[in-house]
């Protein structure tokens, strides 16, 4: 019977342990979206995970959603990310890149004047975003035409192949939380009537296409794949989520990538077990389970066999040393809500780690 202390295969990886750090949106990459010497102390603190997985990571210099977030379309964003993984590497740790595009949480105000793309021309309803002029109402995003989406395709391969140059792991590709993979997944979003909306396997077609793209620059074995099919955030929802987790479950089954995420709103609702069940059952490679779970319940979840690894965030965030207080149960610091985004070290890189 696994615990979090259990080794586990993931690809050509053996992780340590199966606590695995959740990407963690800190924005401290500034205005040129390159890693900083911040980062560089932050995740390489942070080592002793069994894997870790960067920040969300734009694909594109118009794929902005929150200001100071790194980036992956650059030479000089390799070379900033280089000395992270080196740094990580040095404390004997394992890093995936996390890829994204925001999709419909983009602002024009953080892209150049550029408009937000997503599925289809419908905006996220009764939230703001923060910009340089201070929060603003999300905007209607432009559907990107049937044409358009190969050129999509190509920005997440561009990151793949820099993600390896840059001395990652493997990658992860985020297809959650009400961003632009997400907004083709769900049908409370996509309402387009070509090859990319309508039928499930139509609405997975861009997710399908961009795995099929890192694949070919990695190897499944480097390839994870992020997705939320019951979580609300950014105004999300689907009509049919035991349907849709059945189907890319399936397919990115068949296609043996590295792991599977999947993000809960909160891990112990029912609905939301069901969701896990179903991945479970279709996904016959490695399951990790992220959503609102304390060392007890992490243990739990592994010991029935529900998920192989968990992915911890908000702990992470005040716990660089988080394997270690949990292997000696210790009390937690607790988390400066005050500098979650932005800014210095204070409240970033500055927590103390159990032995001090």
């Amino acid at each position: 019977m696994p615990t979090l202390f259990t080794p586990l295969q993931v690809g050509e990886i053996l992780l340590p342990n199966r606590i695995v750090m959740a990407p963690l949106t800190r924005a401290r990459a500034g205005a040129t979206h390159v890693p900083n010497d911040m980062m560089v102390d932050y995740y390489s603190q942070r080592a002793s995970s069994g894997l870790m997985m960067t920040e969300c990571t734009m694909v594109d210099a118009h794929a902005c959603a929150f200001m100071g977030e790194g980036g992956i379309y650059s030479p000089a964003h390799v070379a900033g990310w280089k000395r992270v993984t080196d740094a990580v590497h040095a404390k004997g740790g394992r890093i995936f890149m996390q890829i994204w595009h925001p999709g419909r949480a983009a602002h024009s105000l953080l892209n150049e004047g550029e408009q937000p793309v997503s599925s289809s021309a419908k905006a996220i309803r009764n939230e703001t975003t923060h910009t340089p002029q201070g929060d603003k109402p999300y905007e209607i995003p432009r559907a990107l035409r049937t044409e358009e989406i190969p050129r999509y395709v190509a920005m997440f391969t561009l990151a793949a192949q820099n993600a390896k140059q840059a001395g990652f792991d493997g990658i992860q590709i985020h297809g959650a939380h009400g961003y632009l993979i997400d907004n083709f997944l769900r049908d409370g979003v996509n309402a387009r009537t070509d090859a990319y909306g309508g039928s499930v396997p139509n609405r997975a077609r861009f997710l399908l296409e961009i795995t099929d793209s890192a694949i070919s620059v990695w190897g499944a074995e480097c390839v994870a794949v992020r997705i939320s099919p019951l979580v609300p955030f950014n105004d999300m929802v689907d009509s049919q989520p035991e349907a849709l987790v059945t189907y890319v479950a399936q397919e990115l089954s068949r296609r043996k990538i590295a792991f599977l995420e999947i993000r809960h709103e909160n891990h112990a609702l029912p609905a939301e077990q069901a969701i896990l069940e179903i991945a479970r059952r279709q996904f016959q490679g490695v399951l990790m389970s992220n959503g609102s779970y304390t060392r007890e319940s992490g243990e739990s979840t592994l010991a029935r066999g529900a998920a192989d690894a968990i992915v911890y965030g908000r702990p992470y965030i005040a716990n660089p040393d988080l394997v270690e207080h949990f292997a000696q149960q210790a009390p937690l610091n607790a988390v400066n809500y005050d500098r979650l985004y932005g800014g210095g070290p204070d409240g970033y890189s500055d927590y103390p780690p159990l032995a001090s």
